[in-house]
This record gives C-alpha cells, structure tokens and sequence, in this order.
C-alpha cells in the first residue's frame, strides 16, 4: 500500500523521473508530503515505521501539526465508514480521516476538548481518545444516561497541574445536571446549584480553575474538593432572563457569550477588577469559533491562521455561518469540502493546541 502513494507522489511532484522505492529510500520531503496528504489517519502513523527518512519527516511534520493553532473542522460521518476528518477552511484542505467505524457501533461523539474526542457509549460509559497520541481512556460509569450526543454535548477534559490525574465535567441536557468525574478517586459529583442562582449550562477553565455561568448569569467557581460553587458577588447582570450564555477563555479574559436561537447576540467580558459585566460592542482583534449545541472557542489575532478579526464563525449541517462581531449580520457562507464524498452528519471545531489545566489548590 505504502509503495503505490511513493510511486503515485513521485508522479507527481514536478516531473522527475519515477525510480522504485527500494532504488530511492531517501525520498525529498516535498515528495513525503505529497504522500501525507494521500494517508488516512491510521495510515499516517504506520507512515513512521517504514524506514528512518519517512520516520524523520513524520516526527517533524506532526509536531509542526500540533503546535500550530489554526482551528480545524471536525466532520463526522457515521455511515458507511464512520469518520472523523480534520478540514482547514483558509485552505479548503482535508488533512486526515481517521477511521473509528468500531467505535461508533457503541458510541456517539460529543465533544473534544484538550486534544481528546469525547465519546459516550449507549452503556452508560465515556471513552476519551486523544487521536494525536493515540491515547485512549474509559470511564465505565455514569450518573447519567450518556446514550446519545444529543444529551451530551458540552463537555470539558482537564489535566491537574501537578499530576497525570483529569478532571471531566459534563453538561448533561436531561436532567440537566453538571457532573464531574474525577480520575484521582474514581468517582462522580453531580453539582447542584440553589434556585435563586440558577442552573449551571456552561464552564471553562480561566487562571486554572474551573468557573460556570448559570440561567440567571451568575458567575461560580468550581470547587473540586467538594460538591460546591463559590458564586462571585457581581455588582451587576445585565439580564436575568437569558435564553443560553457560554463561557470562553480569551486571552485570559472570561468572556460571557449570549446566544438567541443558536445566533451570538451579546458579547461581555467579566471585568475582575470591578466584579461587573462590561458590554463589548465590538470583538475588536478577536474571533469567534462555535458549532451547534457544543463548546465556544476565542481567537486572538486570527488573521495568523487565516481567519478575520470581529467576525463569529458557525457551524450549520450546510457549513459554516460567517456573522459580523457588530450588527451579527451574515456576511457569507462557507462550503466545507466532502472527504470521500460522504455526507457530514456532525461538525464540531478543533483547538488542538489547547490543553486545560486545574490546581486543586486553588479552590477549596
């Protein structure tokens, strides 16, 4: 298989003439990444261990891969060959497809987060699997029903600052509770929050500690050495009747996002310094990154990856939604390529290079 993408590639790549593969191990590396580009995700990392030239390259190029924070497209396709495929919009690229039909016989995807896909399984089970490492984790048990994507959608993967232990905290859309799982004990909490402050519907780690919004916009920090949430003593709100807000981490800044009908239709940052919402009429040098129903990004100075400043990025079953960050008015649609020419029947972002941490001595 390896042999027909080298002699495929040196067809190629500017004309030179087509030696056997065996005549010519030391191969150019524009030629390797002509062959890259023909591998599925599998075949990538099998890519390694065919000689010491392509394993020079393969240690190089997926470093450059990982460390580039260019936000990439997720589409997942269930059927016919269930797969993942990684999508550049500014080069309208498909990198990878990774091949996880196996998987998908038993679970759903629901999130990624810190470089991990989070699946859920029909048996009450999560899988967290890092595609990049190839590590892979179970939790066997959960307090609530994990059979669909649908009830699990928002989902954050975290990593003790001091330690190889995580923390999963899950969104769980019926009932509509907070659980967090923690690797170091084995076990779940399910937070619950007084009525007067609302139910918890987002989290995001800022300054390594986990804070939450609630429906009425309150703001609370997680606490991970008991089932509690600190609430902070806000001077002000704008409204406590909010439809849906997220939370992001920008530039550590928290930002609160409040959406209308799946549309971004007001934009504040939490100012520590007065412990008050503050209005941004306009994004200013920031971008914003959100597919339907899953986690908020934030970019600064997005035009390094070839995305514009002041504008929302969304992702719709047809592509992604291009929003001005200040009327909100559709500036333009984006069409996604069609790995194989499968259908996408979710699309999700990835920020690969994000990887959160906690300190558990932060909150007690």
């Amino acid at each position: 298989m390896f042999t027909n993408h080298l002699m495929l590639a040196l067809l190629c790549s500017k004309g030179k003439k087509v030696k056997k593969v065996e005549e010519n191990p030391e191969l150019p590396w524009d030629v390797l990444d002509i062959i890259s580009q023909t591998l599925d995700f599998d075949d990538f990392f099998q890519f390694a261990g065919v000689c010491k030239n392509l394993r020079a390259f393969h240690i190089i190029y997926w470093r450059d891969f990982l460390a580039s924070q260019e936000p990439l497209i997720l589409q997942i396709s269930y059927r016919p060959t269930g797969s993942i495929s990684f999508i550049s919009i500014p080069n309208q690229k498909v990198y990878y497809c990774l091949k996880i039909k196996n998987y998908f016989i038993e679970y759903s995807y629901a999130t990624s987060s810190s470089g991990y896909f989070i699946l859920v399984g029909r048996n009450n089970s999560v899988l967290l699997i890092n595609p990049f490492t190839r590590i892979k984790k179970v939790i066997n048990t959960c307090p609530f029903e994990a059979d669909s994507h649908l009830n699990v959608n928002r989902a954050l993967l975290a990593f003790d600052k001091c330690s190889e232990e995580f923390v999963l905290v899950v969104f769980c859309n019926y009932p509509g509770s907070l659980c967090v799982y923690q690797s170091r004990n084995f076990s779940w909490i399910t937070y619950s929050t007084m009525s007067n402050q609302g139910r918890v519907i987002d989290f995001v780690v800022l300054h390594n500690i986990i804070y939450v919004v609630t429906t009425k916009g309150n703001i609370g920090v997680l606490s991970l050495n008991s089932a509690n949430i600190k609430f902070l003593k806000l001077k002000n709100i704008p409204n406590e009747n909010f439809l849906s807000l997220r939370l992001v981490n920008c530039d550590e800044q928290l930002l609160v996002i409040e959406l209308w009908f799946y549309e971004v239709r007001n934009v504040y940052k939490i100012d520590f310094s007065t412990m008050s919402y503050v209005k941004l009429e306009t994004l200013g040098n920031i971008a914003l990154f959100y597919a339907l129903f899953k986690n908020f990004y934030a970019l600064s100075s997005p035009s390094r990856w070839g995305y514009e400043s002041n504008f929302v990025y969304t992702l719709s079953t047809i592509g992604c939604n291009v929003y001005s960050g200040d009327d909100k008015k559709l500036q333009k649609l984006i069409t996604l390529p069609a790995p194989h020419g499968e259908r996408s029947h979710l699309l999700d972002w990835c920020f690969r290079h994000l990887q959160y941490e906690v300190d558990y001595s932060l909150v007690e």
